[in-house]
């Protein structure tokens, strides 16, 4: 790969070799017995909060990304192709060779007080889960939440991660001081699609546990209902099954999104069509001969149906906008944070 020989070397800015531009000083390479077929790749980075470009369709401007690549080995991922940048395969590669930030909280505590910082709303789980199976070894996000708190900084938080509930207590403190959002990613409730489409992930059933802990701790969450997989996932008994049980969980809102194939994940995601669906393989080729995102009719559709079953369950989709909240709303602050949706 193009930074295999970096370790203890400073990346130099316009080389080949720039693991994150020159952000970044590779450490060591670490296969763990505990994590069979999965490598960490352990980095000091020199930066760790992230700008998205302004083309981008995020609803959000800053981010944070402890980890780059991701276990939970999504077939339909769309933050694939960012392992193509390192050599890396966007496959299997993806899935097991994960590059972990282990200066992410000291680093970000810094560029959170730093002159140029203006307290904007950072947002995490956009990429890949912060809440992996790696996060259970390094252990990066408490201190990521403590320099958030501490600096009563906003963000907002997206996982299929159950281990978020280790932080709870973390997480409630930060939101006495400023603006915290969580959003889980339930696109589905099959147990077989789930297998097979989303196989290093905790089960759907467990996600929806995660909600129940945090509505029993007074903490409003959110639901991505991502992706509705075309043909597998997008029957209306199943969008019905997965809202009720969004719903009786106690989500207080769900956003569905419609898979979305992007270069590096696009081909992955065929060659698993291919083996697990080959006759779904022609219709997938028409719905998305035009790019990465299904027709703007059949997204209308589902979101459409989707909204109406939120509805008749008594929950709607994410208030444009508004960050979702944690708690109740903090004292009058010297100046109005920067108020940004994750979904």
């Amino acid at each position: 790969m193009r930074w295999e020989n970096l370790a203890e070397q400073p990346v130099r800015p316009g080389s080949d070799a720039a693991l994150f531009g020159a952000d970044a000083v590779v450490t060591r390479t670490v296969d763990t017995p505990g994590f069979r077929g999965i490598t960490f790749h352990e980095i000091r980075a020199r930066s760790i909060v992230n700008r998205v470009p302004g083309a981008s369709r995020m609803p959000f401007t800053w981010t944070v990304n402890p980890y780059r690549g991701c276990s939970h080995a999504c077939v339909y991922c769309f933050a694939r192709k960012t392992h193509s940048y390192l050599d890396l395969d966007t496959g299997l590669g993806f899935d097991s060779q994960i590059v972990v930030k282990t200066n992410a909280p000291e680093l970000l505590r810094r560029e959170l007080g730093g002159p140029r910082w203006r307290g904007g709303h950072i947002a995490m789980g956009t990429n890949v889960d912060c809440y992996q199976r790696a996060e259970g070894r390094y252990r990066l996000m408490p201190g990521i939440i403590e320099a958030l708190r501490d600096h009563a900084n906003p963000f907002s938080i997206l996982t299929k991660g159950t281990l978020i509930l280790r932080d709870l207590d973390l997480l409630t403190e930060a939101a006495a001081v400023t603006d915290v959002g969580i959003s889980v990613s339930v696109g589905f409730t099959d147990r077989e699609l789930w297998r097979t489409v989303e196989p290093g992930t905790p089960a759907p059933e467990r996600r929806l546990d995660v909600i129940r802990a945090l509505a029993e701790r007074g903490i409003d969450c959110g639901v991505l209902m991502a992706p509705v997989i075309p043909c597998l996932g997008d029957h209306p008994d199943q969008l019905r099954a997965t809202v009720r049980a969004i719903a009786e969980a106690g989500a207080t809102s769900v956003t569905p999104l419609v898979l979305h194939l992007r270069p590096g994940a696009r081909e992955w995601y065929f060659q698993w069509l291919t083996e697990h669906h080959p006759h779904l393989v022609p219709h997938y080729e028409r719905l998305y001969a035009s790019g990465a995102y299904a027709p703007k009719s059949y997204q209308r559709r589902i979101t459409g149906q989707v909204h109406e079953l939120a509805r008749e369950y008594g929950i709607g989709p994410a208030r444009s906008g508004a960050a979702r909240r944690i708690g109740p709303q903090p004292e009058a602050a010297a100046a109005e944070p920067e108020q940004l949706t994750l979904l």
